[in-house]
């Protein structure tokens, strides 16, 4: 059965003792590793390197990495449980430890031989390493088929040129995968995955955004120029980096659906807070219906946000497709993790619009999950043509 936030039981998802386990560990790690120093970090949009070292000695970073590669061996919704306790602490700390597992890391991990594995997964698994994906180019977004960064082969080496923009450790990790053109612009079959290490001789990284949200979590530019990587770096054969991808942006969004969850569970949480504490008119402001009728809605929508990712997570964890449900489960968990994020700074009244109390920065957080890793319109069209399909 699946454990409501609540306490009761609905559904017929179980909750194992792992997930217990994990579920407390996180929590308290985060009460004394994150919360402490979130707004410091978020104002001045450091990246704590140091912090994801030790969720990494706590095989945090390497969630589902096999254990024989130094990862944890645990599946998707345990993986869902470690984002959702990080983020309804903090978004950014959530983004960066849902970017290293799932992209980076989970692309090396499905489609690496068993050299390429044992060379990256044992340090990524751990965070010696911290890693970084590169699909999207400034032009674009959501057109991925027509990226503009080549990969032409000379020898036993590719050479790349070219950038890619809004990447996730682009400038602190340490290996990133890449999305490459090695064939024709527009073509699926022209797309490969190239991993590169930093400290190659023409990778480097190029401008830092300045964010509404998610600050402590380094949103970089990537600039490959004349950059060359051995050809034992390809990830799979060539031609088959864009539906590499496209399989790794499945598992992806279920991690940002998670993120989404938790953003919305912990803006709900300090939204009853603060409804019970606050009082007006000689009353806690909880016992009015404008304020009860805000949270019943924040409540159910959490909870239909969490069976959608749960179903999801099942589905990848016993290797069938989960296109739509993965895509139904990222649209709706990011737009319910905005709805409730908004509520919750209209619920604290003012106090909610200054950075004293910790829903301002759940609002500003939210907000990216509905771009991040496919637009909510994006997801409209994946689930659309699923739908649509037979």
């Amino acid at each position: 059965m699946l454990e409501m936030m609540d306490g009761s039981v609905g559904y017929n998802f179980s909750i194992s003792e792992n997930q217990e386990m994990i579920r407390g560990m996180v929590k308290d790690f985060a009460e004394k590793n994150i919360r402490p120093k979130l707004m410091e970090w978020d104002e001045a949009q450091y990246f704590p390197v140091e912090v994801f070292k030790k969720l990494g000695e706590l095989g945090l970073m390497g969630v589902l990495v096999p254990e024989s590669y130094g990862g944890s061996g645990f599946g998707y919704q345990e993986y869902v449980d470690v984002i959702v306790e990080v983020a309804k602490v903090c978004g950014s700390i959530g983004l960066s430890v849902a970017a290293h597992n799932s992209l980076c890391t989970g692309h090396i991990l499905a489609f690496a031989n068993e050299q390429q594995k044992q060379k990256w997964l044992p340090k990524l698994a751990t965070a010696e390493w911290i890693g970084a994906w590169g699909l999207t180019e400034a032009n674009t977004g959501s057109d991925a088929l027509r990226m503009m960064t080549t990969a032409v082969s000379d020898g036993d080496e590719y050479v790349i040129n070219g950038a890619k923009n809004w990447i996730t450790h682009g400038k602190t990790g340490d290996v990133a995968v890449v999305m490459v053109r090695t064939g024709e612009k527009g073509d699926s079959k022209g797309i490969s995955a190239i991993v590169v290490e930093r400290g190659t001789p023409g990778f480097s990284a190029g401008k830092k955004e300045n964010k509404l949200g998610m600050r402590a979590s380094e949103t970089t530019e990537m600039i490959f120029d004349n950059c060359r990587v051995p050809a034992a770096n390809l990830l799979g054969k060539v031609g088959e980096g864009f539906k590499q991808a496209m399989k790794v942006l499945d598992g992806g969004r279920i991690s940002i659906a998670a993120l989404s969850l938790g953003i919305a569970k912990g803006a709900y949480e300090a939204a009853v807070a603060y409804a019970k504490e606050r009082h007006q008119f000689g009353q806690p402001i909880a016992s009015f219906q404008g304020i009860s009728f805000k949270l019943a809605d924040m409540a159910t929508e959490i909870e239909a946000a969490e069976l959608l990712i749960r179903q999801a997570a099942d589905l990848k964890n016993r290797g069938l497709q989960m296109t739509k449900e993965s895509a139904m489960a990222k649209y709706f968990a990011s737009e319910v993790a905005v709805r409730c994020a908004t509520e919750a700074v209209q619920i604290f009244g003012g106090y909610g619009y200054t950075k004293d109390f910790p829903v301002e920065k759940f609002y500003r957080d939210s907000k990216l999950c509905t771009i991040g890793e496919g637009t909510s319109e994006i997801q409209k069209i994946v689930i659309a043509r699923e739908v649509l399909k037979d």
